[in-house]
């Protein structure tokens, strides 16, 4: 597993830029997809993959501890989708 300090720390080294630099960069790019996903759109980027959101119906489920039924509210998941590349590279 990689840490987003680790990934910071990469994205520097790779970039020639300074740690502070790439974490303010990463720091953008994660806000900029909350806000498109929370406006309703998606986010597609090349090589890696597809994020949106899918709306879940409201449903009645139990509760483990006492059986009762109980009513779960509608929703919105987000969703990845992983592009054919990156799957590609993956599994290689």
């Amino acid at each position: 597993m990689t840490t987003q300090a680790e990934l910071i720390a990469a994205v520097a080294k790779d970039a020639g830029v300074s740690q502070a630099d790439a974490g303010k960069v990463l720091t953008a790019i994660v806000e900029n997809i909350h806000k498109s996903l929370k406006s309703g759109g998606d986010v597609r980027i090349s090589n890696l993959g597809v994020f949106d959101t899918a709306a879940r119906a409201a449903r009645e489920g139990r509760n483990p501890a006492t059986g009762a039924t109980i009513k779960i509210a509608a929703s919105k998941a987000v969703r990845f989708r992983v592009s054919k590349p990156l799957k590609d590279a993956v599994n290689k």
